[in-house]
């Protein structure tokens, strides 16, 4: 085979690849949001969707300012365990520990209607 064809036939392939794990990914979450329903209220879901989005907002603020947990630590105070558990979803955390590690990342919280 020559090289062109290798290449195309690799690229088909991760394509491929690709089309099946987003296809494997769409079927977990559609199973997840099923079980979700059946086992969950809808305060206990929103709750549940309020906790993961402030998570990754923290998550991908940190990682865009460029620091660690540990610089996250001695920037607001809060034990970089602590913060880790924070990333991690294992902690139910204060408010007052929520606002001393968004403020060094520039970020706070917001009081804004629900949307329904």
């Amino acid at each position: 085979m020559d090289k062109q064809y290798q290449d195309e036939l690799e690229k088909a392939k991760k394509k491929l690849a690709c089309h099946k794990e987003h296809h494997a990914n769409d079927e977990a979450r559609d199973e997840w949001a099923d079980m979700q329903k059946e086992f969950f209220t809808p305060a206990e879901i929103a709750e549940s969707d309020l906790r993961v989005s402030l998570i990754a907002e923290l998550i991908e603020a940190r990682n865009e300012k460029g620091i660690t947990q540990k610089q996250l630590e001695e920037l607001s105070g809060v034990r970089q365990p602590v913060i880790a558990r924070m990333e991690r979803g294992n902690v139910n955390s204060t408010l007052s520990t929520v606002l001393k590690v968004l403020a060094p990342l520039g970020k706070t919280l917001r009081v804004v209607p629900i949307e329904r």
